[in-house]
């Protein structure tokens, strides 16, 4: 097997794993990501009992049981350059030796499931609602760094979204868990396709004092899009990269989003913390 060089594999001085800053004795097999490090305690509060709390820069996580389960929440910060962090780090801690510097024998599949807030593209996804995605879609370049990537690409789809925008942007596609999909979506209302973007003005289509490329053209484009029985229905900054790396990884990846802008009809959420409390309660 091949041995990680430590530029690699970076661990701190205690062995962790360099910036989640945690051991792999300290994740459960379900893994709970968050944007918002305040939003890590929203989750845990709710655990039977609290075994774990550690942090390093935006990465927090608690590790604790629900039931029988064991279970870790962890904030990721913002964007895709996080989620390649967080989930490569993740599968590092539960697929390589990190003592000896080479992947284990036996893989170690993770159930990764994001709770995070997002816009909804459909008049008919209002705010405060909640969106599991079946697919994601990226506008980011991240997936096309790892050569693997082929393995989780669907062409068709991902020619119908270039298309919509006019083949201005290359994009990549995953899909989730398609057994986590069937779960969570017997418990929220919306399903779909969920686009991810490199940031949130510009690359989402909004405009302040700078224009984007993305035109309302082309957004109404991607509200009308069909792609067999799936539509687009919201746009974020995490969902796509997380099921492209976790899926080329062997885990099980997943997206629940509370809707809290509605950029059909303009409306934002009034309440959004207690939105995302109801999210937390019936992901739970």
């Amino acid at each position: 097997m091949e041995y990680l060089k430590d530029s690699e594999l970076i661990l701190n001085p205690d062995g962790s794993i360099y910036h989640l800053n945690l051991l792999p004795e300290d994740i459960g097999d379900i893994i709970l990501t968050v944007g918002d490090p305040k939003r890590v305690e929203m989750v845990s509060r709710h655990f039977d009992e609290i075994e774990v709390k550690k942090s390093k820069r935006e990465f927090i996580t608690h590790t604790g049981r629900l039931g029988r389960k064991r279970i870790s929440v962890i904030s990721t910060g913002i964007g895709p350059d996080n989620i390649d962090i967080v989930i490569n780090e993740l599968d590092a801690l539960a697929n390589i030796d990190l003592h000896h510097r080479v992947p284990r024998d036996k893989h170690r599949s993770l159930s990764i499931i994001r709770l995070g807030t997002s816009g909804s593209l459909q008049a008919d996804i209002g705010v405060d609602e909640v969106v599991v995605s079946g697919w994601g879609v990226g506008f980011d370049n991240l997936l096309f760094f790892y050569t693997d990537y082929p393995k989780v690409f669907n062409r068709e789809l991902a020619r119908l979204v270039e298309m919509a925008l006019d083949n201005q942007i290359s994009v990549y596609t995953a899909q989730g868990s398609e057994q986590l999909f069937r779960h969570f979506a017997s418990r929220f209302r919306h399903g779909g396709i969920t686009i991810t973007s490199p940031g949130f003005y510009g690359p989402q289509g909004r405009r302040l004092r700078l224009s984007s490329i993305l035109t309302d053209a082309h957004i109404r484009e991607l509200q009308m899009l069909r792609w067999n029985e799936w539509r687009i229905t919201n746009f974020e900054m995490e969902t796509a990269a997380l099921f492209g790396l976790s899926r080329l990884l062997g885990h099980q990846p997943l997206a629940c989003n509370t809707i809290l802008a509605n950029r059909a009809t303009g409306q934002f959420s009034k309440d959004p913390y207690r939105a995302v409390e109801r999210m937390i309660v019936q992901a739970l």
